[in-house]
């Protein structure tokens, strides 16, 4: 029993009639204004669940729970829908956590802004078995320049310029660019077609500047365009407008029009140079091309040695096993000692002891992997053959007419 008989009295009519509503709003009115706001929640919620849009309900709710009220004639703030006044909020924690929007734009601090890959080769030339002609072509393209300043003042050699590094797939094309970066102390930073093409119209274009950009801003540096044939396909053969534009921006670069590329080395990677945009490969461009071949007997055991050196070898003949793999490709090489180690693992499963892997199991795999080179080979007879009126492909024909032999 309460010391207030008038809340008594309509405590017991609202339990008589509860149903009400203006009764129990009249009845929570008074516990609000006695103090007793948890029983006017009660009956404040009962009335907003019946009508949800009541005001004196909410208003109640609001007084209840002790939250300031207006002043008469005063508008009342607007409540943020989720229920969280994130301005107090922030004003509050200002001090500590920062605002969640902000109305200022970032500023735009140029190629840091961009995220590029900007690596350091720690591969040198000595890491790349055998090769020893490719090796020596790109000493006198890039290396030699690069390590003789005053001889290449004399005779007026500028460190610009492209290389084109063409041959059948799985050779080594992307390990060569990264040992000429490591060689030279330079960065290195490679380019495929994911960190170019846009959907957004001109988006391509301007990725492509912001590389060489970035390339230029880190001279000397080795920009390296695999599957070049990709970006620089043949216009004449494109039926995209947009893919056009991106050729003819990859030319604008490669000529230095909107900046230097004096100490930007550009070297290129594909297995298709037929199919590139003749344009690319005139001179001041991509105008020295260079065979890189199916490694050579030597290169071969240096693969073979390297792919085996962590695992279970016994009596393995490199020499032997690099005879009988004439044409294979470094992934195919690399695909021989995998194999290899499944046979050895195979029979330690069976047998329940381990077993190195042996010249038998090399052998073996060799039988097993037909090189991957032959299909390449067979597109490039027909090129060195047939297309062949400015000579550009006489290395080629060369070596297919020794390897008919």
């Amino acid at each position: 029993m309460s010391d207030s008989p008038l809340i008594d009295s309509l405590t017991a009519a609202v339990e008589a009639r509860p149903d009400d509503l203006t009764l129990r709003l009249h009845l929570a009115e008074l516990l609000v204004g006695a103090g007793r706001g948890a029983e006017a929640i009660g009956h404040a919620a009962q009335v907003l669940a019946r009508e949800p849009g009541n005001g004196a309900a909410r208003k109640l709710m609001s007084s209840a729970l002790g939250e300031p009220q207006p002043a008469p004639g005063e508008k009342a703030p607007a409540k943020p829908a989720d229920g969280v006044d994130w301005a107090a909020m922030e004003q509050e924690l200002g001090d500590i956590v920062p605002p969640r929007f902000s109305d200022e734009p970032e500023p735009v601090r140029g190629e840091e802004d961009r995220t590029f890959d900007i690596e350091r080769s720690t591969i040198t030339l000595a890491d790349v078995g055998g090769m020893q002609e490719v090796k020596k072509r790109l000493e006198v393209s890039f290396l030699g320049p690069l390590k003789n300043p005053k001889l290449r003042t004399l005779f007026g050699k500028s460190l610009r310029g492209g290389l084109l590094l063409y041959g059948p797939p799985g050779c080594g094309k992307t390990f060569l660019a990264r040992a000429v970066a490591g060689e030279m102390g330079a960065a290195f930073i490679s380019l495929s077609i994911t960190d170019v093409l846009n959907m957004w119209i001109g988006s391509s274009e301007r990725n492509l500047h912001d590389l060489f950009d970035s390339a230029r801003g880190h001279a000397p540096c080795v920009l390296f365009l695999d599957e070049i044939d990709a970006l620089g396909h043949k216009r004449s053969q494109l039926a995209s407008s947009s893919m056009r534009t991106v050729v003819n921006q990859l030319l604008t670069e490669l000529d230095g029009v909107d900046g230097n590329n004096d100490g930007v080395f550009v070297l290129a990677a594909t297995n298709a140079p037929w199919d590139i945009d003749p344009a690319l490969r005139r001179p001041g461009r991509l105008d020295r091309t260079l065979l890189v071949l199916p490694p050579d007997k030597p290169a071969r055991a240096a693969i073979l040695q390297y792919h085996l050196r962590d695992r279970p070898v016994a009596a393995v003949d490199l020499g032997r096993v690099a005879d009988v793999t004439e044409n294979y490709s470094g992934a195919d090489l690399a695909h021989i000692c995998e194999t290899a180690a499944e046979f050895a693992m195979r029979d330690s499963i069976a047998t329940g002891e381990i077993r190195m892997i042996n010249q038998q199991d090399v052998l073996d795999a060799v039988r097993e992997i037909r090189p991957s080179t032959d299909g390449w080979f067979a597109t490039a007879r027909n090129v060195a053959m047939f297309a062949n009126e400015s000579g550009e492909y006489d290395e080629l024909a060369a070596y297919l007419k020794k390897r008919r032999r």
